[in-house]
């Protein structure tokens, strides 16, 4: 493994801190069955991006606003099921404060319910679907992030677990360590874990963060 310099830790939330497929599956099933629609013909475009932006890709006949409203007033009062990431509540607990963010496609009472739920602190630095105009897989939501932190995006390592979410790092000029059954060789892709553990990490000023190069085989990977 190589040792990989950085200023600060960008973190995805769903997927990558947060396991709540079971929930988040069962929300989108909800709504297509609400708007007669077929999950399975909408599933590709829900993962890693807006609520707004899914609905409005898939159904733009609808009122956008007011769906999301109804999706979102479900996630925010169901936690059920959901839980931190295999090593995620250790691995944040040795970031100094101030050297991390979150990073989602998600609204910002939904990550709240989430965090709380799981009994993650909250970082100072939050960007959430409604902080920007364009969602990921633009850069705009990770570009904002580093603004807010002071920090060169090139000077961020990101965790990612989706297309939509490693497109959006790696085009603001992050670096990604990808989590999950999700990898890529993509220039910029540095690492990939199915578990917090599987990392090293150090201080000595930077952030020094070594982790398991991806391997392809037996993996779902894009080249």
């Amino acid at each position: 493994m190589q040792q990989h310099r950085a200023q600060a830790f960008l973190f995805d939330m769903d997927g990558t801190l947060i396991d709540s497929h079971l929930l988040v599956e069962r929300v989108w099933e909800a709504w297509c069955a609400r708007c007669d629609l077929n999950l399975d013909d909408i599933r590709q475009y829900t993962h890693g991006v807006r609520t707004e932006d899914t609905v409005r890709m898939v159904a733009p006949h609808l009122n956008v606003g007011a769906e999301v409203a109804w999706m979102e007033e479900i996630e925010t009062d169901t936690t059920g099921g959901i839980a931190p990431l295999p090593g995620a509540v250790e691995f944040l607990a040795q970031v100094p404060a101030g050297r991390w963010a979150v990073v989602t496609s998600a609204s910002f009472p939904v990550l709240k319910a989430r965090f709380d739920a799981c009994e993650i602190r909250l970082p100072e630095v939050v960007v959430t679907s409604e902080n920007v105009e364009r969602g990921k897989p633009a850069p705009d939501p990770y570009l904002l992030a580093a603004q807010k932190m002071g920090i060169d995006p090139r000077n961020c390592i990101v965790f990612e677990d989706a297309p939509a979410g490693m497109a959006s790092a790696l085009a603001a000029g992050c670096r990604v360590v990808l989590v999950g059954d999700f990898i890529s060789r993509e220039p910029g892709v540095i690492g990939h874990i199915t578990d917090f553990a599987q990392l090293t990490f150090s201080v000595d000023g930077d952030l020094l963060l070594s982790a398991p190069e991806p391997v392809l085989k037996g993996l779902r990977a894009i080249a």
